[in-house]
């Protein structure tokens, strides 16, 4: 049996997140609302009557969306590869689709899928420059040079 990729895993669940920000932003300019109106409604110019946070989700959700499932000019990138990039992205893409009412379940998704990724970068895991491939392994034949 073969082990887990977790970057392959959490890279499934940031899609389904990111295509569940887009869909509930879309749905956002229909009927806004702000999640945390039942604390105060400060924050509703946000949502309407100009639609900044739902737009901004939008754009969030396309970026993200191109970011996990990279186009031939995008995919082997330094920054499409990296962990890094992805831990600082993930928490802010996160924290947008929290703020919409409709974006609170694409949020958790993103909170899941950032924990798994941080779990594949603790085992030491990398990111393919091909997308969904497997990493190549050293090569683990010993070679000698010494025929003493």
């Amino acid at each position: 049996m073969g082990k887990l990729i977790k970057n392959h895993w959490a890279r499934l669940i940031i899609l389904t997140a990111a295509s569940y920000q887009l869909l509930a932003s879309l749905e956002a300019f229909f009927w806004p609302k702000f999640f945390f109106d039942f604390l105060t409604k400060n924050f509703d110019y946000a949502v309407k009557p100009y639609p900044i946070l739902q737009t901004m989700n939008v754009v969030l959700a396309l970026v993200t969306l191109l970011y996990e499932w990279p186009l031939k000019w995008v995919a082997g990138t330094r920054i499409q590869r990296s962990l890094g990039v992805r831990m600082v992205w993930l928490p802010l893409a996160a924290l947008s689709a929290m703020l919409m009412y409709q974006g609170t379940n694409a949020a958790l998704y993103y909170v899941i899928g950032l924990g798994v990724y941080v779990w594949g970068y603790c085992e030491g895991e990398v990111i393919c420059t091909v997308p969904w491939t497997l990493p190549k392994r050293a090569d683990r034949r010993h070679r000698t040079t010494d025929k003493a």
